[in-house]
């Protein structure tokens, strides 16, 4: 017994002492000199041992009272070790190898007491929700939505966010808060693609299905496409573009978020007689190799040319796949073949014309593209913080009919944007466009979502005409891809805060006049509001005072930009350091005072900086859903705080790391630094900031209000234990919501997917997935069985560890409900 409370203070005197160097607390050093006196008083036989332990357990208590509250998660780590260790103390056969007096029965009383003391405290603290905020969003605010993007039938899902505008909103009604408990699985169709061992490390499945008729349209991680029934769940066709596969070494990612829908129907018929005039073979049959072996009707369609080709009225209604491999393929939405028009017999435009610096893997799009009435609009992902000499991030429009290229802009070269000449090269390095773009058909605006320059983390080097658009929102006119207006959401990134998501277009009755809206969720946790036509802010945005400091020869901005409406976590502290005991704890507290950390924009640096928000992101690619009719919105704002450390680099070749297993590692060939990022981990791998992680939350988008923001998701599926703790986990992916007053999210990190009520964010429902389920999901209604389905995608995400799998899996009410 005394043996362990020697132990414990010898390991917390180090610790402590070491803290205290860093001009962190002395509570651990006062900790480690009454944990000494305990065990040796105790192998001594003396009393006075449980009177020093009493007192012990109510300091330890007070100071962690005083430095969190009733805060369970916590106070845990605390007082987990210390209560442990004074139940032992305790016990009767420990008190009998003390001398016998008055003393050690009193001594003996005070523990108990300390120790009940300390049990108390604990039981009010599980019962208790310090993080979370209760309130209820206001009801209908809008007696007419204003005119849409196109013509969405109400049961149908279209675009990535259902429509062009970005909203993830759906107006279907049939589930609502009283009957969601009733959901239960519908179908369930499983793609055959799963992640393998040879793939980059980031090959994610975070798709959202479209909804067309009677069909589902969806890709996968190795952009397979397939047209489901959207009642049963059965294949209607397939089709594989046979992936020019590139090695891990040379791609970081591999995913699909989309395809995109056009149908040529809605447009005069002077644009139709543009579809491949000069090819009119009719379709021929599938090849007969189904892609999924057990998915019931299948057809498959492929590049070979005994696949055939659709015909000119079957390429009236097509679907776009941005491929891995640098293409743009052309579908025929009703049979899934090649629409050979488009770009050339093969049915697909070479993504790679005109591109600087090509290496296989290091440029495609992994979104799916802006359509307009005549153009498809195309973005791209480059390999980020892998060299100075990237491919271009240049957005490109192209003939929706032909593939011909229509313009270009590249924020390098910002104000030419008439077609590149056919023998020259677009800017390398350019800020890129990888996440989903918005467009207003009624201003003709194209809202893009922005990266940065890479490197991420130093921007000495950066092209000054391309900073203005570096981590911006930028509206482009969509018939000649000229800048309207941008908007910056990080000066000089060095944190990797690219915009991330697609900005929702939404209008909003701002002081009784009616501001058509643009709102933008972010990294670093802010929700831009502007107005969409003009990018002025609706809702006020001021500049804040930033760290100063970069590596030599960079510099940082004096101030950043700050939306009312703000997601931004508090400031780190010491205390707010967490573990799983009092010893991880405390090498999370001495890692915190050993790292530069100056609040929200601390510079990366050679010491080692802690960046929080990290760039995970407190907002990612899954954005936030609005509604048009309340005027709000709901969301998932992540807290996980990352380290970035500066290392100079010998030269421009040479790898700065060759361990394996270093974790995340930017090399940045040709800058002066390479970059070591990743979470802030405690040595047993959990975060070293205190729980929740992660939260859902609704705020009104006319005040900037957060009017709820509630603990969310549980670490079923993190820890090694199974336990369904809700500490609030992080997650990637994003969320719908409903006319009928529910919200769906599916993206946290154990594997569920969840119905809430929109109004006060109560969770209402929950499926367990058969795998990490990051994607966002979508909401339709089948004409067949008069049901409203909801559908996810249950296939994991590479980067944050979730079970990989290739499960499509749609909800309804029971027949007849």
């Amino acid at each position: 017994m005394a043996v362990l409370f020697v132990l414990s203070g010898i390991a917390i005197a180090i610790g402590g002492v070491w803290l205290a160097a860093l001009g962190g607390s002395f509570g651990y050093i006062i900790l480690a000199v009454a944990l000494l006196a305990t065990g040796i008083l105790a192998w001594m036989g003396r009393p006075i041992s449980l009177w020093i332990y009493a007192a012990t357990l109510v300091g330890a208590l007070i100071w962690a009272l005083f430095e969190v509250g009733l805060d369970w998660w916590a106070l845990a780590p605390r007082g987990d070790v210390l209560a442990i260790l004074g139940i032992l103390l305790a016990l009767p056969w420990a008190v009998r190898g003390l001398e016998a007096s008055p003393a050690r029965r009193g001594g003996w009383l005070s523990l108990v007491g300390a120790i009940a003391a300390t049990i108390v405290v604990a039981v009010i603290a599980l019962f208790s929700s310090p993080h979370d905020v209760s309130g209820d969003l206001p009801g209908l605010r809008m007696a007419a939505l204003p005119a849409g993007a196109g013509d969405v039938p109400d049961g149908e899902w279209h675009a990535y966010g259902r429509t062009s505008y970005g909203q993830r909103y759906s107006p279907l009604t049939q589930l609502n808060p009283d009957n969601v408990r009733n959901l239960q699985v519908a179908w369930q169709y499983n793609t055959g693609d799963v992640r393998g061992e040879s793939d980059p490390g980031e090959t994610t499945y975070e798709v959202t299905p479209l909804k067309v008729g009677d069909t589902l349209y969806l890709c996968t991680p190795h952009n397979l496409v397939v047209a489901l029934d959207a009642e049963t769940g059965a294949e209607k066709w397939s089709y594989n573009p046979n992936l020019a596969q590139p090695s891990p070494q040379d791609a970081q990612h591999l995913t699909c978020r989309g395809v995109s829908y056009y149908d040529g129907s809605l447009y005069p018929q002077a644009t139709i007689a543009a579809v491949t005039p000069a090819v009119t073979t009719e379709a021929q049959p599938a090849a007969e190799t189904p892609l999924n072996p057990t998915g019931p009707g299948t057809e498959t369609a492929t590049e070979d040319a005994d696949s055939g080709r659709a015909s000119a009225a079957d390429c009236v209604q097509r679907v776009f796949m941005p491929t891995a491999d640098g293409r743009l393929i052309a579908l025929s939405a009703r049979t899934g073949l090649i629409c050979p028009g488009f770009g050339g017999p093969d049915g697909a435009v070479d993504l790679w014309q005109n591109m600087p610096n090509q290496l296989t893997g290091s440029y495609y799009s992994t979104s799916p593209p802006v359509v307009t009435p005549s153009l498809i609009i195309v973005g791209g992902a480059v390999n980020d913080n892998v060299s100075t000499t990237e491919p271009s991030g240049v957005i490109r429009a192209f003939d929706i009919h032909t593939g011909a290229l229509v313009w270009n802009w590249d924020s390098r070269n910002p104000d030419d944007t008439s077609p590149i000449a056919p023998d020259a090269k677009y800017m390398e390095n350019s800020p890129n466009s990888w996440s989903v773009a918005s467009y207003d058909p009624n201003l003709n605006l194209v809202y893009l979502p922005m990266g940065n320059q890479t490197p991420d983390q130093y921007g000495a080097d950066r092209d000054p005409k391309a900073a203005p658009y570096s981590s911006a929102i930028v509206a482009l006119h969509a018939d000649t891809g000229k800048v309207a207006w941008a908007f910056q959401g990080v000066h000089h990134d060095l944190w990797d805060m690219d915009v991330p998501a697609q900005p929702s277009l939404i209008d909003l009755t701002i002081n009784g006049a009616v501001v058509p809206a643009l709102v933008a969720p972010t990294k670093q946790g802010e929700i831009f509001v502007l107005n969409r036509a003009t990018g002025e802010p609706v809702l006020p945005v001021t500049e804040v005072p930033a760290p100063g400091g970069a590596v030599a020869g960079d510099t940082t901005s004096p101030t950043q930009p700050k939306s009312a409406l703000s997601f931004e976590p508090p400031q780190l502290t010491e205390a707010s350091m967490w573990g799983m005991s009092m010893f991880d704890q405390l090498a999370c507290r001495i890692a915190f005072k050993s790292l530069r950390y100056e609040g929200r924009f601390t510079p990366p640096s050679e010491q080692g900086s802690i960046i929080y928000p990290g760039n995970f992101g407190t907002f990612n690619w899954g954005a936030v859903a609005v509604d048009p009719e309340r005027q709000i919105m709901f969301g998932m704002p992540v807290y996980l705080a990352f380290t970035s450390q500066l290392v100079k680099r010998p030269n421009d070749t040479d790898r700065v790391t060759t361990t394996p297993n270093e974790g995340p590692f930017n090399e940045n060939y040709g800058a002066p630094y390479a970059a070591k990022m990743g979470a802030f981990l405690s040595p047993l791998g959990l975060p070293c900031q205190s729980p929740p992680w992660g939260y859902v939350a609704g705020a009104d988008l006319t005040t900037g209000e957060i009017v709820y923001k509630h603990v969310n998701g549980t670490v079923q599926d993190l820890s090694p234990v199974p336990v369904p703790l809700k500490m609030g986990v992080p997650g990637i992916g994003g969320p719908i919501l409903t006319k009928g007053g529910l919200a769906f999210l599916s993206g946290t990190m154990d594997y569920y997917l969840r119905a809430y009520d929109a109004t006060n964010g109560n969770q209402l429902w929950e499926s367990r997935l058969p795998a990490g389920g990051q994607a966002t999901p979508m909401t339709y209604w089948s004409d067949i069985s008069q049901r409203q389905f909801v559908i996810v995608v249950a296939g994991g995400h590479g980067s944050t560890g979730t079970k990989a799998g290739d499960a499509i899996i749609a909800y309804a009410l029971p027949k007849g409900q």
